[in-house]
């Protein structure tokens, strides 16, 4: 049978460079002493542990167990902080017995996990990675169930339209990953009225509705507020309910005066300006590239030269990133936060701002600046390219005049067909289309229509192979690189328990010494399966519940912001994320490590950043509405407003009195929708939350806990039962001589007297 592990902590015994023999010596001393310093912390915390060698150099593997009484202490310990920091618990002076109430798996793990990674000030063993005490600590994990995750890929399957239950999930992953499934099925299920909405809106209405925008931003803001309820009413169910207040600190924490830890956090604000200013630069010269240079170009390759954007996009937007997600997390870790979700919100905040730019920069320079400028900026830019002359443009011109006259006369033969037809005297007077005319006919009338669909539909293609099919290949190149031979498998697929299939043939010997010899043998190839099994884990990534987060929040603000062009994006977003429920299971059991189960009762600053696309997605659809909604009954051509959108406003109007009036409607439609959400949250309040089980349960336990250990110590009631019983035996002394005056009352023989009278 396979041992039960815990946790395993990963230990790097070397750097993973070549070392002088003193220094390796040096090395493999401070090694051995962190090492052995490991297992006495956790032998001395009542732990099992054992070290086994990793497949990588210099990496070995701790595998830890907790035995029952040191995790029926811990359990102790944790009703004793629950009930001091007012979560709900149930007898927090018994003792719970583990044998008839056991803990789901999730529970033990993150009871575990807290014990040996939490600071000693904290109760905890300090074994946590990243501090500076334990720089050879890599990682913490924990390992997979795999029964568990075939029964739970086998429901995914099984169920082809419907919606697999979450219950399971928290037991075994716990509520951080729980609840980002609620979401996920929370938010898909909204979007079935949505979409409706959109099919009928997409073939039956004109483009640009006001009725479309107005439910779109009323479906927005019910679902943001909807589900602030929602996770309210989880987070009572499971009793969460205010557990960052049981959180443990960071092991890198170092305490601060507050006003350190504000200037800290401002710190950031200047770093984050630069690289959204650098990579909003970068965003609007690909966009003038790809939206206009590239339609002007009519030289060699002219065909090919539509991919330059997109290679230009690859190779710096990614880099741009990287880079600022590098200073991100330095600077996320020099805030000293106190807390590990206060540090993974400041990330996220960081990180996903950045992200947002360039999800959403692209189209909206297209709405507000290709649409209502497009000729304009195509004159411009013939002008830069034609009738300037710097240093710059000549410089350009030899240069494309050398490459011309290299290439090969198959490839220029067309080239001075056209020069000849022309009548010119050179050939870099064609590169470029310099007639006007020819130029505006170039621009695209459906380019917003274009680029919603690839966002909508091809970028989500593209994210879910990414998430599921490239896995798979990155693991069969590695295998190649490492002389393992082409293998396709999942690292954390097959073994169950780490026993293959879970059956082993029992091999019987007529003498006894065979058989016990045979027995060990068996030991040792369960053992080194098992291992195997720990190997292909521990090669894994970690899970990222940001990524996941993120590419949903994404998806919502495409929907929010920006599906008045296309309506038939929820429809879209709905067809994906009922594959994305069953991908994210396949890649929590596949691809990634386990997550380790942490406890939670809301999704954090996601909910803050969905309520900012709301109020975004009302500024937006109503400029979209007033720039682009055909006023006649005929369907519009085009989207140039110069010349398709001469019914808007004043026929005479300018672009620039056209794009005012749309940011006066704008931020008209900012105060509208803060009154609406008020008037939703109040709604939803009265009808969701007000009267519900969950309030009820709620108000019961912020004084049920309290009230049980009063009456534990015979304090809960003032008057008690024995009391009254006391009382009416025998009543003397003092009060006796008193009771003529209590026993007579003339309050009824007032009344009958007033009542004869009249």
């Amino acid at each position: 049978m396979a041992p039960q592990v815990d946790l395993v902590l990963i230990f790097r015994s070397s750097p993973g460079k070549v070392l002088s023999k003193p220094q390796a010596r040096e090395n493999a001393r401070q090694a051995a002493q962190q090492y052995t310093r490991l297992l006495e912390v956790l032998k001395n915390g009542r732990l099992h542990a054992v070290g086994k060698r990793g497949e990588k150099e210099g990496q070995l593997l701790v595998l830890v167990h907790c035995p029952q009484s040191t995790l029926t202490r811990l359990v102790q310990r944790e009703r004793y902080s629950d009930f001091l920091c007012g979560l709900p618990t149930t007898n927090p002076t018994g003792t719970r017995d583990l044998n008839e109430e056991p803990l789901s798996a999730a529970d033990r793990l993150r009871l575990v996990h807290t014990y040996v990674t939490s600071t000693p000030a904290d109760g905890g063993l300090g074994v946590a990675p990243g501090s500076s005490s334990w720089d050879r600590v890599e990682s913490v994990m924990v390992l997979h169930d795999h029964t568990f995750n075939e029964a739970w890929i086998r429901a995914w399957t099984t169920r082809q339209l419907g919606f697999v239950k979450f219950n399971k999930i928290r037991e075994q992953f716990g509520e951080a990953v729980a609840l980002y499934f609620h979401f996920l099925s929370f938010y898909t299920k909204h979007l079935l009225f949505i979409s409706a909405v959109g099919v009928l809106f997409y073939f039956l209405a004109l483009p640009y509705s006001t009725l479309y925008s107005s439910i779109l931003l009323l479906w927005s803001v019910t679902f943001v507020e909807w589900w602030r309820i929602k996770q309210r009413v989880l987070s009572v169910r499971w009793g969460t309910k205010g557990s960052f207040r049981v959180e443990k600190r960071r092991a890198q924490y170092v305490p601060l005066s507050w006003w350190k830890k504000d200037l800290r956090l401002l710190a950031s604000l200047p770093v984050f300006l630069l690289f959204a200013s650098v990579l909003a630069a970068i965003l609007t010269g690909i966009f003038v590239f790809e939206a206009f240079v590239t339609h002007l170009y009519t030289g060699p390759g002219h065909r090919f030269i539509g991919f330059s954007p997109t290679i230009l996009f690859v190779a710096l937007v990614p880099r741009v990133l990287a880079i600022y997600h590098s200073y991100a997390v330095r600077l996320t870790n020099w805030e000293n936060h106190g807390h590990q979700s206060t540090h993974d919100g400041s990330l996220t905040v960081k990180t996903f701002s950045l992200s947002a730019i360039v999800a959403y920069l692209g189209i909206a320079l297209s709405a507000f600046v290709y649409v209502p400028f497009g000729e304009e900026v195509m004159a411009s830019v013939q002008h830069y390219l034609f009738y300037r002359d710097t240093p710059l443009h000549a410089t350009a011109r030899v240069w494309l005049s050398s490459v011309f006259s290299a290439l090969p006369s198959n490839v220029t033969a067309s080239f001075n067909a056209t020069v000849d037809t022309k009548g010119s005297s050179g050939p870099s007077r064609t590169f470029w289309e310099k007639d006007t005319g020819s130029a505006r006919g170039k621009l695209s009338s459906t380019r917003l229509q274009d680029q919603m669909f690839a966002f909508t539909v091809t970028n989500q293609v593209i994210g879910t192979f990414t998430e599921i099919g490239l896995p798979f290949i990155l693991r069969a190149v590695a295998s190649l690189r490492s002389g393992k031979g082409l293998s396709l498998a999942a690292p954390a697929a097959g073994a169950n328990g780490g026993n293959g299939n879970g059956k082993k043939k029992r091999v019987m010997f007529e003498d006894q010494t065979a058989e016990a010899e045979a027995e060990r043998l068996a030991n040792q190839e369960e053992e080194r399966e098992f291992l195997d099994r720990v190997n292909r884990e521990v090669a894994l990534p970690d899970y990222d519940l940001f990524s996941d987060y993120s590419e949903m929040v994404t998806q919502f603000g495409y929907v929010t912001l920006w599906s008045t062009i296309w309506p038939l994006a929820p429809v879209m977003a709905l067809v994906n994320n009922w594959l994305e429920l069953r991908g994210d299971a396949f890649k929590i059991t596949v691809h990634v490590r386990r997550p380790i189960p942490t406890r939670t009762d809301t999704i954090g600053p996601w909910l803050d950043t969905l309520t900012f696309l709301t109020w975004f997605g009302a500024l937006t659809n109503s400029a979209l509405v007033y720039l682009f909604r055909p006023r006649d009954h005929c369907k519009p051509v085009g989207t140039t407003l110069s010349h398709a959108h001469r019914h808007l406003s004043t026929p005479n109007a300018s672009t620039e009195e056209y794009l005012m009036s749309a940011l006066l409607i704008a931020l008209a439609a900012s105060h509208g929708y803060l009154l609406l959400r008020m008037l939703v949250r109040h709604t939803l309040e009265r009808v969701l939350w007000r009267g519900s089980p969950e309030e009820r349960e709620a108000e019961r336990v912020e004084t049920v806990v309290k009230e049980q250990y009063l009456r534990s110590l015979g304090v809960a009631d003032v008057v008690s039962a024995e009391d009254n019983a006391a009382e009416a035996e025998g009543e003397g002394g003092s009060e006796g001589k008193s009771s003529a005056f209590w026993s007579h009352d003339e309050g009824l023989d007032e009344l009958t007297r007033g009542t004869k009278d009249a």
